[in-house]
């Protein structure tokens, strides 16, 4: 009898442990699914800027002129003419002597591309680099386009999107299974929910490992969890200048400096310093930029996004040569790490192969959320949100292990769990018709799995 009980109450622990995972992953996904499709799709595009900054420049480069060409300091002299009261920040340095020159000046809120004919100097075309496609796309993809609190928010549905696909493999975890139908590949001959379902599960198992590598190396690029890392690597003495920003510029650095006409006396040379870039042949985009104050050694830098290749070089302003250089394996490790992690975020660490790896973990988040969508409405009660109950048997220890990993791991999620767990018991619970219609009752009895 007492064996008999025992196994009663093994079994029934673990049906509430599973009702009390699927109750997480129904939150989550109903939380994140609208989030989840904005990001797959924006950065879906974001993946392609090499490709499509190009092709809207196409205008710009190449065009049909022959030496001599204006100098580079001629080409920055008419970019300031055309905006009085700009400053100059930086040139891109182009491969080829008969592509527009892009100069980059201040203007205090915003910074300004400045596109000047390589030959007469003439100004051809300025636009904010605000309002150029891909930063509006990044934009999107990183706050928004509303800011801080649009970034707190992606970086929450981030982190809810994580919890998402944790709690997604543990459901799906073959507990009795009979073949791979269902688990590995959908059962094309099932129809209704059933199918829905082995769309959802087959498309999440295969994308999971993806999707999760694209959300956590997001982490450094965000507000909350950003900070902490930087703050945790100064104080655990590993701090170095990294090369990506957080918050709501993430992804890009800001370079605010004032352009010398004369270094220490002597005349500078953009010239001389253009033409140095051009040999070492660094990856696009190279930026060359001047000094912070209007003195000292400028700073020569290449901005691929296949960061492995990136290099940073201080450049004399008057004869142009290199006097000093750091290169990607010259830096931290962890600025290495998360290096290649970014780099293979962005889809730019091993080429087309990994472009396509993004858009496949992308479209299958976008199959993901619309198969979870379609679920849950097809299986929604009438008059309730539809969530799982909890059962009258409660498996806490071990959830409450992995909650408290996740919220250590995830600072946004556990801020959230608290808030929403104060407004459950303080607010909603006092409420009959709300705590209903939310499903935070009890079940009555253990169903299995879904």
């Amino acid at each position: 009898m007492n064996t008999l009980q025992t196994f009663a109450n093994t079994q029934s622990s673990r049906g509430a442990f599973y009702r009390a995972v699927w109750r997480w992953h129904f939150y989550a996904g109903l939380f994140c699914i609208p989030f989840v499709i904005a990001l797959a799709l924006t950065g879906s595009i974001y993946l392609f800027k090499p490709q499509v900054e190009a092709w809207l420049d196409r205008g710009y480069d190449d065009l049909a002129v022959s030496a001599p060409f204006a100098s580079p300091d001629d080409q920055v002299r008419a970019a300031l003419a055309a905006h009085p009261g700009g400053r100059f920040k930086a040139i891109e340095v182009r491969r080829s002597p008969t592509d527009a020159a892009r100069v980059l000046l201040d203007e205090g809120s915003r910074t300004v591309r400045v596109y000047v004919h390589p030959k007469t100097g003439a100004v051809l075309a300025s636009i904010a680099e605000d309002d150029r496609p891909m930063p509006i796309v990044r934009r999107i993809h990183g706050e928004l386009m509303v800011g801080e609190i649009g970034s707190i928010l992606v970086e929450l549905a981030a982190s809810w999107a994580i919890v998402m696909i944790l709690t997604g493999l543990y459901l799906w975890w073959p507990r009795q299974a009979r073949g791979l139908g269902g688990l590995v590949y959908p059962r094309w001959r099932l129809k209704g929910r059933l199918w829905w379902r082995d769309l959802h599960a087959v498309t999440g198992v295969w994308i999971s490992l993806l999707a999760l590598f694209l959300l956590l190396s997001a982490l450094p690029w965000t507000s909350v969890w950003g900070e902490g890392f930087k703050t945790l690597r100064q104080v655990t003495g590993t701090a170095a200048q990294q090369d990506w920003s957080t918050g709501r510029f993430a992804g890009h650095a800001d370079h605010d400096h004032e352009a010398p006409e004369h270094a220490a006396g002597r005349p500078t040379s953009i010239g001389r310093m253009v033409a140095t870039a051009r040999m070492l042949d660094l990856p696009g985009p190279v930026v060359l930029s001047p000094p912070a104050g209007g003195d000292g050694a400028w700073t020569l830098r290449s901005d691929t996004q296949n960061r492995p290749l990136r290099s940073t070089l201080k450049l004399d302003p008057v004869t142009g040569r290199v006097v000093a250089r750091q290169d990607f394996g010259e830096r931290h490790p962890i600025d290495r790490i998360v290096g290649y992690a970014i780099a293979a975020h962005e889809g730019q660490l091993f080429g087309a192969i990994n472009q396509a790896l993004g858009v496949l973990t992308a479209a299958g988040l976008v199959a993901l959320s619309v198969s979870g969508a379609v679920m849950w409405w097809r299986r929604r009660p009438q008059g309730e949100l539809g969530a799982p109950r909890r059962l009258a048997s409660h498996a806490s220890a071990g959830l409450a292990v992995l909650i408290g990993a996740l919220a250590l791991l995830l600072p946004l999620f556990g801020a959230s769990l608290v808030l929403v767990a104060l407004i459950e018991r303080l607010v909603l619970k006092q409420v009959p018709e709300v705590s209903r219609w939310l499903g935070l009752g009890v079940a009555p009895a253990p169903t299995g799995r879904r």
